[in-house]
């Protein structure tokens, strides 16, 4: 099998043209992807007749009535407006002329705010929140008072200080011809009509469901430009450093700039594109694994040139030094990012495969693309500089180090295996967490607005408890209150819960006693609309809504399992009727301990799997096990790292901890590769000091430039990005110092035990 690879290997230096076509196939397909995929894969086929029994089907049931709920929580926009001035003359003028305004805009098709609340009671006159500009104090004050004591407002519209005030506003999309349309008109133009009331001050924020995503794409297009370049920038940089010849960078810079490209291409055949990780990580992932085989590859080539060789055999028996260790970091590299397609997550899974197309192209592009160059013109003189770069002239200063584990082997093993398992130990303490601000810039508007309204109305996002009944049970029956009641006092317990609302809340609003019996009979005051907000009859359905902050779901999590320990309860009591908690922060809740089962699923499966892999490729368990623990050390050391500055265990670092372990065994790999070759003709200490002196150029040149391309991520806005390139240079820079203090040593204690055995086995046989 290896000679079959190797051949293969030397092949691609021989066959130079089919090589080139080769090259030139892989990038017109990528090409044809990025511009149109559907010249390859083609466009989907309408179908037809399920979907026309479907809606034969659909149209047959019986309709609900010709009444609209008013749309109180889901605005395409929220401008967020305060003041301590609402409630005055002044300031009653100026918010409507700020609602009028907007409302004057082509693509704002209505606004709901406090004003547009109906009455409670159907039969009674339609006052306005706010009173004439020529009202008097004590009216404003009444107003203030009808206002917070309307539940449809208070908490939910206006904040309980009437200082902070909503408005919810609907877009026509017709008539949306731009971002800023949704986000800076509407604040400017709220802000123009602010500036014409020279008594009032005003200050506005936008948040809402479009601004977050225009936020999001926005900075996620500016960090993809801003961030790619800078990163590939300092690459360079790095390697015209310790390579001390730009020809040599630029050879291997092409191989992995061409799998990028590959990558992005091939990737619209899969429609998998769109992923935000896709954008920024991925290019810099895929670049960097390349850069690291192209290092080493290139590192053996300049080695053999030097020694008088010429670039064609150069190429030729570098590939066959380094080329299976190439191919087997891209194997297990493949499997640990593939471990992610194991994740519930969407996300995550197709990250996972996007990353396992981009290393499989990026090794190919690796083997075809720098052998091809080196025996070109381009490679003429490539030997230029080696053995004169800075980790060259310091490579015998490090040898110290080997030199000095190996002479203490059997105390750095077990303080090897020790540190990695109470690193492992306290990783294991970290604690799912998720907010909605993590996935947001840092500084924008829409993160600003999201703590903002945490701070004054408990939040911006809202969850509910569903009533569901059966038809033994009538839509006026007074045990529907009553058990909207029990919910009531069930929310109310919890300090985190933001202003409960439901059909109870109005009914109680109406005159009359509230102990009255017949009750419920009172809702057909409300105003339809009004009404099937919380209840929809057809549906035997109803709801009390409630605020949550973005405070992070683990914070949610004891108080959301004590309002479904009390649904439950209710459940059982109450056999006609079902109580469910709903909405995305529950959702998120359920789903938050998936996070951490992802976790545990793929960096298991992935050490699984590699660990087979190496077992194979080098026929012993004994190092297959072996190499656990450096890889498992900068994981663990990462993941200490997390819990002493406080994190939960998010997204990204699931993504980021499995990524890390596909890139921290190729360093492994490539020293256990040189070390197996050296060890048939010497002694295990010479040969860890020979695959040290072969590799360690390439061991150490890999670590720096991956990790100044992980660190030009953490300056980016988002949160999740700056973490995952922290725990990438973590995680490189301290897979080297367990590739440097840990592999030695366990290599040279665990063989040498073997070979003490195998001698006083032979002694033994010799003696009978």
């Amino acid at each position: 099998m290896n000679a079959l690879f190797h051949r293969w290997l030397a092949a691609t230096t021989r066959h130079r043209v089919w090589v080139l076509l080769t090259i030139l196939a892989f990038t017109v397909i990528a090409t044809v992807g990025r511009i149109n995929p559907e010249w390859i894969i083609g466009g989907e086929e309408p179908t037809s007749g399920p979907q026309g029994s479907t809606s034969s089907a659909a149209s047959s049931t019986a309709l609900p009535p010709d009444v609209s709920p008013l749309r109180v929580d889901n605005a395409d926009v929220v401008l967020i407006v305060d003041s301590k001035s609402f409630f005055t003359p002044a300031g009653s003028r100026a918010i409507r002329d700020v609602v009028d305004s907007i409302e004057a805009l082509s693509m704002v098709q209505d606004i709901f705010w406090l004003d547009e609340v109906p009455p409670i009671n159907l039969f009674s006159l339609q006052n306005p929140i706010f009173p004439t500009g020529t009202a008097s104090a004590r009216q404003f004050e009444d107003a203030r008072e009808q206002a917070l004591a309307n539940p449809l407002i208070r908490g939910q519209l206006l904040s309980e200080d009437a200082e902070t005030l909503l408005l919810l506003i609907h877009l026509d999309w017709l008539f949306v011809e731009s971002d800023e349309q949704c986000t800076e008109l509407i604040r400017q133009t709220a802000q123009q009509v602010d500036d014409q009331y020279e008594d009032v001050d005003m200050s506005f924020l936008v948040t809402g469901r479009v601004p977050g995503y225009i936020t999001f794409e926005k900075s996620r297009g500016e960090n993809q430009k801003r961030y790619q370049v800078i990163g590939y920038s300092m690459i360079l940089i790095m390697a015209v450093i310790l390579f001390r010849g730009f020809r040599a960078v630029l050879i291997v810079s092409a191989a992995p700039i061409l799998g990028v490209f590959w990558t992005l291409g091939f990737l619209c055949f899969f429609d998998l594109q769109e992923n935000p990780f896709n954008d920024i990580v991925l290019p810099v992932l895929i670049s960097l694994v390349g850069f690291t085989d192209g290092v080493h590859l290139m590192v053996e080539i300049r080695r053999r040139r030097a020694n008088g060789d010429s670039p064609r055999t150069a190429a030729a028996e570098a590939l066959q030094k380094v080329g299976l260790a190439c191919f087997l970091t891209s194997l297990t590299t493949a499997i640990g990012l593939g471990a992610l397609s194991l994740a519930h997550h969407e996300v995550v899974r197709e990250f996972g495969w996007s990353c396992v197309i981009g290393v499989v192209l990026t090794f190919f592009a690796v083997i075809l693309v720098i052998p091809l160059l080196c025996s070109t013109r381009l490679g003429n003189r490539l030997e230029k500089g080696h053995g004169e770069g800075l980790v060259d002239r310091s490579l015998g200063r490090i040898e110290v180090v080997i030199d000095w584990v190996l002479q203490r082997r059997k105390a750095m093993t077990f303080c090897a295996i020790g540190l990695t398992l109470t690193l492992v130990g306290i990783s294991l303490t970290l604690r799912p967490d998720e907010r909605v601000q993590n996935a947001l810039p840092t500084n924008s508007e829409v993160t600003r607005a999201i703590a903002h309204l945490d701070d004054k109305l408990n939040g911006m996002e809202t969850a509910e408890v569903r009533i569901h009944w059966t038809d033994k049970i009538d839509n006026d029956s007074e045990e529907i209150l009553n058990l909207l009641r029990d919910v009531h006092v069930i929310l109310d317990k919890e300090e985190l819960i933001g202003h409960p609302v439901s059909l109870k809340s109005f009914i109680d609003a109406l005159p009359g006693d509230p102990d009255a019996a017949q009750r419920m009979s009172m809702a057909e005051l409300l105003p339809p609309a009004l009404k099937r907000v919380f209840i929809t009859p057809e549906r035997r359905m109803a709801k009390v809504t409630f605020r949550v902050r973005d405070l992070g779901i683990a914070t949610y999590g004891p108080v959301f399992e004590r309002i479904e320990t009390a649904l439950r309860n209710r459940d059982m009591e109450q056999t006609q009727f079902n109580l469910s908690l709903q909405g995305d922060a529950v959702w998120r809740w359920r789903n938050l301990q998936q996070i951490v089962v992802d976790l545990t699923y793929s960096l298991g499966s992935a050490s699984i799997v590699i660990f087979l892999v190496l077992t194979i490729a080098y026929r012993s368990i004994r190092i297959g096990l072996i190499a656990l623990v450096p890889n498992f050390f900068p994981l663990a050391f990462t993941g200490t790292w997390l819990v002493a500055t406080g994190h939960s265990l998010e997204l990204a670092m699931v993504c980021a901890f499995t990524v890390c372990l596909g890139i921290a065994v190729d360093d492994t790999i490539h020293f256990l590769t040189r070390y197996r070759e050296e060890s048939d003709d010497k002694s295990d200490e010479d040969a860890i000091r020979s695959a040290f002196v072969s590799t360690g150029t390439a061991l150490i040149m890999t670590t720096v430039i991956l990790t100044v391309g992980f660190s030009t991520v953490i300056m980016s806005g988002m949160r999740e990005q700056r973490i995952f390139a922290t725990m990438g240079c973590l995680t490189i820079s301290s897979a080297l110092l367990g590739d440097l203090l840990f592999l030695p040593p366990m290599l040279a204690y665990f063989r040498k035990r073997r070979k003490a055995t195998t001698d006083e086995n032979q002694e033994i046989k010799n003696d009978s």
